[in-house]
């Protein structure tokens, strides 16, 4: 899965005590446009597991470059990962980062067992859209985004499309 592009997020809530925890995930995408749903995946074996197995609520923040460091500790057991960061408590009391590129304040839709995964489906309730391009993790690497001129590209001469040979190989020996 290393070879599959995908943004980077910090997912966050906060136990019934009220201390914070958090996870970095790249499995992150839309489920449903009505109602809003999003889907994020944390391991069974994650030190923050009980917490979410737990939460009616959490936030999704999708990182920009400039949080590849935030997104190395929160991925990192036992680090102070709250430490520093710029979080501040949302009207529910849960971590929340300003500054990404997206932030999404979800309520649990649902938790399905995904395995050694725990699959949680967040409603979304709330959106802030910030001005930054994301990044990309790739090969276990993060990259930048090149930064486009929206008019530019929707005015540039359209390229033709040319057909590419399509091969599909099946290999059904699992049947």
């Amino acid at each position: 899965m290393a070879s599959f592009p995908s943004g980077a997020t910090i997912v966050t809530t906060s136990d019934s005590d009220g201390r914070w925890w958090g996870f970095t995930a790249s499995s992150f995408c839309s489920v449903s446009m009505d109602p809003p749903l999003v889907l994020t995946c944390l391991a069974n074996s994650a030190q923050c597991f009980p917490a979410f197995a737990a939460a009616a609520r959490w936030n999704i923040h999708v990182l920009q470059h400039r949080h590849a460091d935030l997104a190395m500790r929160f991925a990192t057991r036992g680090a102070a990962k709250f430490d520093g960061a710029g979080f501040q408590p949302d009207a529910d009391g849960l971590p929340l980062l300003a500054g990404v590129s997206i932030s999404l304040r979800c309520a649990t839709y649902s938790k399905v067992d995904g395995g050694d995964h725990l699959v949680l489906i967040g409603r979304v309730e709330e959106v802030d859209m910030g001005e930054e391009m994301p990044f990309v993790y790739f090969r276990r690497k993060f990259h930048s985004l090149p930064v486009t001129d929206d008019k530019a590209a929707a005015s540039a001469p359209a390229r033709p499309r040319q057909q590419l040979p399509v091969v599909i190989e099946l290999d059904l020996g699992w049947m």
